[in-house]
């Protein structure tokens, strides 16, 4: 919503299709094997140069620190979702004055004068909040987040996604924060005042939560931070099955879905009302099985929004809020048998 992207650097994939990479059809954005390759190749320079990557290290490489400095010679504004903040760096700084081009930020928290701590005000809240969770890291939550909620504004039904990461603020979510980048005694409240503001200002049917990481996820906080601060009124559980370790950490197994699914249900008010399956390393035929057999396993609607779209998960909310059905119902009739479904 906020960026219009005209290629992606990655030498690994370079000369290749965007849309291809992902499974999907070509999309005309092309991949190229370095900033030079891409400056060369593109009809014009592009208004901004995205740092994309999430590295667990500190610290960008020095390789990489000249990329940035390169993009900032061109007159490209920096887009960075690092938590080392850029603007903060006095080389970067003086290479975006001396090129007029500016710096943002994405994990750079707001200042504390205007961070929040949970004081309830998420009872006022009288829509349904549902949360996207996982078993684990980069394994679907924004993507099925995203697709869900560009399907229920299709249908009339006026939804917010509220983002908790660098990625969806980057994406143009109007509403969150990247709670990775919050002092810990801010991140419930954080989440529980973007729910509330996204309510108050826009007055929507339904308020969708990205989840980060999982529960059951050693390393990460974020998951447990989303629960308590958007007491979602119901969760969609996004899973990899064709994962065995978490990722990035090979030496964690990943966890069972029943076990995933005990772990939400224990520790806030809420049930999981739905299963979503990333088809990452499976087939299409693999991924149809998997969705019956999960279906009979736990009794839950299970989709791949990415393969099969959000019907199922659109029908599931309308079973489960019956207001929004008649939302449906008043703006779109044509459209009340398929949801009824």
């Amino acid at each position: 919503e906020t960026y219009t992207i005209v290629g992606v650097i990655d030498s690994s994939l370079a000369g290749k299709d965007t849309g291809r990479e992902l499974g999907e059809r070509e999309n005309g954005i092309p991949i190229f094997a370095s900033l030079k390759d891409a400056l060369s190749k593109l009809p014009e320079v592009p208004d901004c140069y995205i740092y994309g990557k999430a590295p667990l290290e500190a610290y960008i490489s020095m390789k990489e620190r000249c990329l940035i400095l390169e993009a900032m010679e061109h007159g490209m504004d920096i887009i960075n979702g690092l938590h080392q903040f850029f603007s903060e760096d006095r080389e970067f700084v003086q290479m975006a004055a001396r090129n007029h081009v500016r710096i943002k930020d994405i994990r750079k928290p707001p200042k504390l004068k205007d961070l929040h701590v949970f004081n309830g005000l998420r009872s006022k809240v009288t829509i349904p909040v549902v949360a996207v969770l996982g078993t684990d890291c980069a394994c679907g939550k924004r993507t099925t987040a995203v697709e869900l909620n560009n399907s229920l504004n299709r249908l009339g039904i006026r939804s917010i996604l509220v983002a908790t990461g660098q990625s969806g603020l980057m994406q143009g979510a109007m509403y969150g924060v990247a709670i990775d980048a919050l002092i810990s005694q801010f991140v419930i409240g954080e989440i529980e005042n973007a729910v509330v503001q996204a309510f108050e200002n826009e007055s929507p049917d339904i308020i969708l939560v990205e989840g980060q990481s999982a529960v059951s996820h050693p390393a990460f906080m974020g998951s447990l931070g989303i629960l308590k601060g958007s007491k979602p009124d119901g969760v969609i559980l996004q899973h990899p099955p064709a994962r065995t370790y978490r990722c990035d950490f090979p030496n964690l197994i990943m966890p069972e879905v029943e076990s995933e699914i005990k772990l939400i249900e224990a520790i806030s008010q809420t049930k999981v009302m739905a299963i979503t399956l990333s088809h990452e390393n499976l087939s299409d035929e693999q991924i149809f099985s998997l969705i019956a057999n999960y279906e009979r396993r736990f009794q839950l609607p299970t989709t791949d929004v990415l393969s099969h779209g959000c019907r199922k998960l659109v029908a599931t909310l309308c079973k489960h809020f019956p207001r929004l059905r008649q939302t449906t119902k008043r703006k779109n009739p044509e459209k009340t048998q398929v949801l009824a479904a």
